[in-house]
């Protein structure tokens, strides 16, 4: 098993293509015909995510490293749902720390199942199973599970939380989710929109093709889903309107980003997706391809349910909303689960234009995506494990 080589072991045997070979990631078997997320053996080289430890936001990451994931994550899908095995046990001997302090269903399963698929033991560390429930200080925390386990993947409150875990952590740090990010389920979006509208061709040869005539619509809460999409869509090609009350808007240092990374703003260029944020749910959605939403009461959020609800009077997706607006006649719905009616009718949610359940499916392989990512190193010639406890 790789967890028992030696570093030096571990490049010959690299290098000589036993176990993982020098330049192909776990997931790039031999894959059916037919395959949406092939990839080519001409394609360029990957992106480089070497010195990457922590995935935090995707802010922190370029639109090819972005894709590049979302590519992985079609190639891992297929090969799941193929019924092929991983080519060796990558992970085996090795520990995910899954430190929530929030409940969490998909997240939780898809974490889980994910990491275990390589191979590895997923240890699932709850608020109240470990000392920072009872107030022991998250760097403290962090310093002692980061010494025992191989990766830390931290689903948790206030961003600044998971900053310090992977401040201090000995091993890599994943955001599961914080109050101002989320990028699991925003890469886990990404991969659901190139499945329902890019070409057989865009995800078979090379990188992912932009969509750059594709349009999504955001109505509702400026919550961190909607921070991540801001800080990731335009930069990847894709516009995006956003619709939110006044005084539920983004936190300003997104919006600052988000500008600036759109087509029209100072670090923008003309591939890039254009921006709206308005208050009016109608012109967000004006022709929208996609339109999303999520919770208006998020966990923590319960006592303001009322003055929410108040305040979001005219924001439920709805058949009509759409047709007022002007969605595009054939637009599609996503939402990150779990639903309330509040924010979207049943006739939206459970009809022909949800693909809401695919969504959620899909946060299992943009995960197992970044596992590769995070534990692999795509930079150098050959592939080797990045914690280096053999």
């Amino acid at each position: 098993m790789l967890g028992s080589l030696r570093i030096p072991q571990l490049r010959n045997r690299l290098s000589n293509g036993i176990g993982l070979r020098p330049s192909v990631g776990f997931t790039d078997l031999p894959q059916p015909q037919g395959s949406s997320a092939r990839l080519s053996s001409t394609a360029p080289s990957p992106p480089s995510f070497h010195g990457v430890n922590k995935f935090l936001t995707l802010r922190d990451f370029s639109p090819e490293q972005i894709l590049h994931l979302v590519q992985k994550a079609l190639t891992i899908k297929n090969q799941v749902k193929s019924g092929l095995p991983p080519p060796s046990q990558p992970f085996a001997g090795r520990t995910l720390g899954m430190v929530f302090s929030k409940r969490s269903t998909r997240t939780r399963v898809s974490c889980e199942s994910g990491w275990a698929w390589y191979g590895g033991h997923p240890m699932f560390l709850g608020a109240n199973d470990i000392q920072v429930g009872g107030g022991e200080p998250w760097k403290d925390t962090s310093i002692i599970v980061g010494s025992m386990v191989d990766c830390v993947l931290a689903r948790l409150g206030e961003h600044e939380e998971v900053e310090t875990l992977a401040q201090y952590s000995a091993a890599p740090v994943i955001n599961g989710l914080t109050a101002k990010f989320h990028p699991l389920q925003i890469l886990a979006d990404i991969m659901t929109i190139y499945e329902s509208y890019a070409p057989t061709s865009s995800t078979s040869n090379g990188p992912l093709v932009p969509l750059n005539n594709l349009k999504v619509a955001w109505v509702g809460d400026g919550n961190n889903i909607l921070n991540d999409l801001m800080v990731s869509l335009p930069r990847i090609g894709i516009s995006l309107a956003a619709a939110t009350p006044k005084g539920y808007e983004s936190p300003e240092d997104v919006v600052e980003f988000a500008r600036q990374h759109s087509k029209g703003g100072s670090r923008g260029n003309g591939q890039m997706g254009t921006l709206t944020l308005t208050h009016d749910p109608l012109e967000a959605i004006h022709d929208a391809d996609v339109l999303v939403t999520d919770t208006w009461i998020s966990m923590g959020q319960e006592t303001e349910k009322a003055k929410r609800l108040k305040d979001f009077a005219g924001y439920q997706i709805t058949e009509a909303m759409a047709r007022q607006g002007g969605a595009k006649a054939d637009w599609k719905f996503m939402h990150c689960l779990p639903r309330k009616s509040e924010e979207v009718d049943e006739e939206v949610f459970y009809g022909p234009r949800s693909i809401v359940w695919q969504e959620g499916e899909n946060r299992k392989y943009t995960v197992m995506a970044v596992y590769e990512m995070i534990m692999i190193d795509v930079s150098s010639s050959f592939k080797s494990i990045r914690q280096v406890r053999f």
